[in-house]
């Protein structure tokens, strides 16, 4: 757990498993596995998706509410708030006579660097899925 905490990264199971083997060889994955889904049923950790079929932690310990935005040329993740995005989320909640419990806002998209990169400028076909490759700074 204290491993996890201290990690400021959005990690799968298995990104924490090997972060935990560096200082516990004796944890086992699904102990690993086990601590997120706890952590996560007691509101310490939320599970998050970019869209690369694999879920994501990150931990709500003394952290403010925020949204991502997901870079698809090098799977950067930027966190972001907008008081303006949340006012018009409650705006909206208000005018349907909706009481949300909670919400997310993902963005997918091309990150600054990698548009220096480009040469020639790529849109994605209105309604394609995106093309995600998240970065893991996690070695095995």
């Amino acid at each position: 757990m204290e491993v996890f905490l201290r990690t400021e990264e959005h990690l799968t199971s298995e990104d924490l498993y090997w972060l935990v083997q560096k200082v516990d060889p004796s944890v086992g994955h699904t102990t690993v596995y086990r601590t997120l889904k706890l952590l996560t049923e007691a509101g310490l950790a939320r599970e998050v998706r970019f869209g690369d079929n694999k879920t994501y932690y990150e931990h709500h310990f003394e952290h403010q509410h925020h949204d991502h935005m997901i870079c698809t040329e090098c799977g950067k993740v930027i966190e972001f708030f907008s008081a303006e995005i949340e006012a018009l989320q409650d705006k909206m909640a208000d005018n349907f006579d909706f009481k949300p419990t909670h919400h997310s806002l993902r963005m997918w998209g091309v990150c600054a660097e990698c548009q220096k990169m480009e040469s020639d400028a790529f849109t994605a076909p209105s309604g394609a899925q995106p093309r995600v490759r998240v970065k893991m700074g996690f070695g095995h």
